[in-house]
């Protein structure tokens, strides 16, 4: 072991880095759903349900619920937008039997256009996520957003929601 700054270091072994990689790619999965509008391979990365705690975003408490019903949820606010975009990094993994507990940065910016105008709509924080290893392989079933900023007007994520709406045949919504 090395001592940095009164923080004991060690080198991990070749099992931790691999779960360490598995990890980061299923947040990375995460990001790549959303953005290319993949629901499969975004809905592949939790458990069957989840608790999200999205309230530093827009409120209320944290929620368990059905991975299905996220993703429906999810899909119907981001498929009206023109792109998005969610940079992940600075990746952080503590890892305990099956169990992990991960930090990632992230910035996710939404693009609208309406007309000539072009929206964009930003956010940077990070994700404190719990992981739980399954037969499936690793899965989030737990996922907060902590919001350090904000730009653009917050209403896009509405507007992008209504876009999708009118787009579905009738019956459907």
């Amino acid at each position: 072991m090395v001592k940095i700054a009164d923080r004991e270091m060690r080198a991990p072994g070749l099992e931790e880095l691999a779960t360490r990689t598995l990890l980061t790619d299923l947040q990375l999965d995460y990001a790549y759903g959303i953005d290319t509008r993949d629901w499969a391979r975004y809905r592949s990365v939790f458990s069957d349900t989840v608790e999200f705690d999205f309230s530093a975003w827009h409120g209320g408490e944290p929620m368990r619920l059905d991975a299905d019903s996220w993703v429906e949820q999810v899909r119907n606010r981001q498929s009206g937008f023109d792109g998005s975009q969610h940079l992940m990094s600075n990746f952080r993994f503590s890892i305990d039997q099956g169990a992990a507990i991960g930090i990632t940065y992230v910035v996710a910016r939404h693009y609208l256009r309406m007309g000539d105008e072009h929206h964009v709509q930003a956010i940077g924080g990070y994700y404190r996520n719990h992981y739980v290893h399954t037969s499936m392989g690793w899965k989030i079933d737990a996922c907060q957003l902590n919001v350090l900023w904000t730009e653009g007007d917050r209403d896009l994520f509405r507007l992008a929601a209504e876009r999708w709406a009118a787009r579905q045949p009738a019956g459907s919504k």
